[in-house]
């Protein structure tokens, strides 16, 4: 076989359309890519070809188990001798999306066992380990016996792909973010299911976004992309849901690394954002049901409610920090106080009701700092904004809308210019719209 032959094949020629490969061809891609006899230039020309021709249900159920192949995968029973069900969630991305971090430690203080393999920011939006690392000192690094440890100690670990497990998305996750393949349907349900099947969950809850600051902008392309995901997990032996949501503005008053988690501080100290805990909640019910710790939605809604109230999720978060080598006295004793050095304000222009671009926000917040530009590219842990108005809301003119914090005096210049286009004025409020759209068994 020849990577280029494979290459044509999918991408078609003319007017025709690429075709469906065999498993052959796929594994000889992905093992390649692994091994490193098929270059970087190689992989990427194949990522657009897919992205332009799809890939059917069986071929993405093919690429998702080659990828799983390409490395290790952790048996938490046989490490730690721990009992199941585990249960995790994943979110396709979106601008201020820190929920997994509140959500985890609110679902792991009802007894259910959640091993969370999480990935770094891709395009717009940012990665849940880049938010964790703001946390000095603390290891998102962990071995396949630190995971299963941390787990049977603190209920939940959450960790970054290692060299050993599933190497081939590890590669390909990069290389996405950087050559405009991000949107694919196939590459996405695939680079999902093969960390969430190496990591040992039983079921697993998806948080499908749609809208400006989503990957799939209509509610129509979000609801494949979740029919996807749920039907391959399903077929591969896991109990699975997803909720379509919407993510035209940010969620939170705060985007960027230190800030969002310190926002997951205020929601698991009652403060949070309404956004941010109706949708947490939505989704921590889901995984309370899948691991048997409430009978339905709804009482898995008043159990996670009960367990921020009672502050046994916030002891919970912070026995994880401590578990995973940060400080928590520290971490609470930086609240409200760390910021950047590099701060400026925006102030809104006229009258109006405010509408927050969400896309705009998250290639603002890139350049700030927050995210990548490249796939070695460093991220600013204390780079961000703070909304102190949020959409919809009526402002005047010279009101303070947001703070921004860059990582560099170039760096908050750009990002504030950037951000300026993503705010506008209207004279009507607008539409108040679902944030929680459907879901999907």
């Amino acid at each position: 076989m020849r990577a280029a032959d494979i290459i044509i094949k999918k991408r078609g020629t003319g007017n025709q359309k690429g075709q469906e490969l065999s498993q052959e061809e796929i594994e000889f891609l992905v093992n390649g890519y692994v091994d490193g006899s098929i270059p970087d230039y190689q992989m990427s020309a194949f990522l657009m070809a897919v992205y332009f021709s799809g890939m059917t249900f069986g071929e993405t159920g093919i690429l998702t188990g080659c990828m799983l192949r390409s490395g290790d995968t952790i048996d938490l029973e046989k490490l730690k001798g721990l009992k199941g069900p585990f249960v995790d969630k994943h979110s396709t991305g979106g601008v201020g999306d820190k929920i997994s971090l509140p959500l985890a430690p609110i679902v792991a203080s009802l007894g259910v066992k959640i091993p969370m393999m999480s990935g770094r920011g891709l395009g717009h939006t940012g990665g849940t380990l880049d938010k964790l690392e703001s946390i000095e000192g603390y290891n998102v690094n962990l071995n396949e016996e630190q995971f299963a440890s941390i787990i049977e100690k603190t209920g939940f670990a959450m960790m970054g792909q290692t060299e050993k497990i599933v190497p081939a998305d590890k590669k390909m996750y990069a290389l996405r973010d950087v050559t405009g393949t991000v949107e694919s349907v196939p590459l996405i349900t695939a680079s999902i299911l093969s960390k969430k099947v190496a990591e040992g969950s039983d079921a697993l809850v998806f948080d499908v976004k749609c809208g400006k600051g989503a990957f799939m902008k209509s509610e129509s392309d979000a609801g494949q992309l979740a029919s996807f995901l749920v039907k391959t997990a399903q077929a591969m032996g896991k109990s699975s849901c997803a909720l379509l949501t919407r993510m035209d503005s940010p969620l939170g008053f705060k985007v960027g690394n230190y800030l969002e988690i310190e926002e997951t501080l205020e929601c698991l100290q009652g403060k949070g954002p309404a956004d941010v805990m109706e949708l947490t909640y939505a989704l921590a019910s889901r995984m309370a049901v899948f691991g048997g710790k409430a009978k339905d939605t709804e009482d898995g809604i008043a159990k996670c409610k009960e367990a921020v109230k009672s502050g046994k999720a916030l002891s919970k978060f912070l026995e994880n920090v401590k578990a995973q080598g940060g400080n928590p006295d520290k971490l609470l004793g930086e609240q409200g106080k760390r910021r950047s050095k590099f701060k400026s304000e925006l102030f809104a222009k006229q009258d109006g009701f405010l509408t927050v671009d969400a896309y705009k926000t998250g290639i603002a917040c890139i350049n700030l700092g927050v995210g990548r530009n490249k796939s070695s590219d460093k991220v600013d842990a204390d780079s961000g904004i703070i909304f102190c108005r949020r959409q919809g809301d009526f402002v005047k003119k010279g009101e303070k809308l947001l703070e921004v914090y860059g990582k560099s005096p170039d760096a908050l210049e750009s990002g504030k210019q950037q951000l300026e286009a993503a705010l506008d004025f209207c004279e009507e409020k607008p539409e108040e719209k679902k944030l929680v759209l459907k879901e999907i068994k």
